[in-house]
């Protein structure tokens, strides 16, 4: 279970963050949503150790994440979460196959087991005809699936996606939104999404709902 509690968060003089506490449960998809500047994405980056709060405390499988180091946390990313972004921040240099791969090779993992892994999941996402290709090379949808991908290829417990489908077009958009579905009843993960996609998040097992700080 990931879990914050009592979380407050300033820039400057701009109080963010109010208080905020908030559980995801295994295997549960969880939509934040609110207007511009509600601190959705701002909450989204600490629950996944991406910022640090001023206050409060935040626990991923009963380990007090506040509590870790520099590193420790980085071995928490590698291992229990992955992270999907509005921009793909795919390598330029590194085919579709290289870029899944890369958080898996980072973690010093098997090489073979983790091209297996990839080739399953591109199979899942439908790219697996892109295997080879530079992003350059491929559409936007086509890029954000392999950074879906990328982001699974550790088989995290928890995917934190902010926008995920900003950038797509309708057809993408939804069709992205239901692989999400797909890949939390294959894999078990829980998904925490920041959209303004009100499609997605009416789908979502939950919505969390921001306003100026506080959920309501």
């Amino acid at each position: 279970m990931l879990e914050g509690r009592n979380i407050h968060k300033k820039y400057g003089n701009l109080e963010v963050l109010k208080g905020i506490s908030i559980r995801v449960n295994p295997a549960e998809i969880v939509s934040i949503v609110g207007s511009s500047g509600a601190g959705k994405s701002t909450l989204l980056h600490i629950l996944g150790t991406l910022d640090k709060a001023d206050s409060g405390e935040v626990f991923l499988d009963k380990t007090e994440l506040t509590r870790l180091d520099t590193q420790a946390l980085s071995v928490i990313r590698n291992e229990k979460t992955g992270f999907v972004f509005q921009f793909h921040n795919l390598m330029a240099e590194l085919t579709a196959e290289e870029n899944i791969c890369l958080p898996a090779w980072i973690g010093k993992r098997d090489r073979q087991e983790t091209r297996e892994r990839a080739a399953e999941l591109m199979k899942i996402l439908n790219i697996s005809h892109r295997s080879g290709h530079l992003p350059s090379e491929m559409s936007g949808g086509e890029q954000q699936r392999v950074a879906v991908a990328r982001a699974l290829i550790n088989n995290p417990r928890y995917v934190f996606a902010d926008e995920p489908s900003g950038n797509l077009d309708t057809q993408n958009a939804g069709e992205l939104h239901e692989l999400f579905f797909t890949l939390r009843d294959n894999y078990g993960c829980s998904f925490v999404i920041v959209t303004h996609n009100l499609a997605l998040a009416e789908r979502s097992d939950r919505i969390v709902e921001l306003k100026d700080g506080k959920i309501v």
